[in-house]
């Protein structure tokens, strides 16, 4: 409890800092805020608390790729990208299914929509046409593949609940699989 009161002293002026429409605009930040507040009622570790940060995280950017990959089958010009998007849609989707089953099992909040910074990256690719679109989706897909291999390669060596570390290999299969098949995208596109 001393931890958590030297935490939330730290972290008051960031949060006196962010107006109260930031959470309300973000649910990745209210995601992480819900999951604070419901870890300080427990008696939980720090690294408990990493690890609810990484799973909302993972969700995060799988909720990305969702979303990228649906408005890809829509726009995407290269039958390649249209094939990569529906691979992306396929497999993230039971992903993403796997961590709300986890997340209900640990009591911990996922976000309920992307975040303010990804929803301005996917209107900013929605505007765009043709190859520019395309390239813009690789790229897109490339960034957040790898932002989420980072986060699940902590979880699978770092996490201290267990139950986290067999979800983070299958995850880290099924995402490596997806970063391989992004790549040879890329390559055809002539990124």
């Amino acid at each position: 409890m001393l931890f958590f009161r030297a935490v939330c002293l730290l972290l008051l002026p960031a949060l006196v800092a962010c107006s109260g429409s930031a959470s309300n605009n973000d649910p990745v930040f209210e995601a992480k805020l819900q999951n604070e507040k419901r870890i300080s009622e427990q008696d939980i570790t720090k690294r408990q608390i990493r690890d609810a940060e990484l799973v909302v995280e993972t969700a995060s950017n799988q909720m990305e790729l969702l979303e990228i990959s649906q408005i890809a089958q829509r726009k995407a010009v290269s039958p390649d990208a249209k094939y990569v998007a529906q691979n992306v849609i396929n497999q993230v989707s039971a992903l993403l299914s796997e961590l709300r089953v986890l997340a209900k099992q640990k009591n911990l909040v996922l976000p309920a929509g992307l975040s303010e910074s990804q929803a301005l990256q996917v209107g900013e690719m929605t505007a765009l046409n043709g190859a520019a679109f395309d390239q813009k989706f690789a790229d897109a897909l490339t960034r957040t593949i790898e932002q989420d291999l980072d986060i699940n390669e902590d979880l699978q060596t770092e996490s201290y609940d267990a139950d986290l570390r067999p979800v983070a290999t299958r995850q880290l299969a099924v995402l490596q699989d997806l970063k391989r098949a992004t790549d040879d995208l890329k390559s055809k596109l002539k990124i």
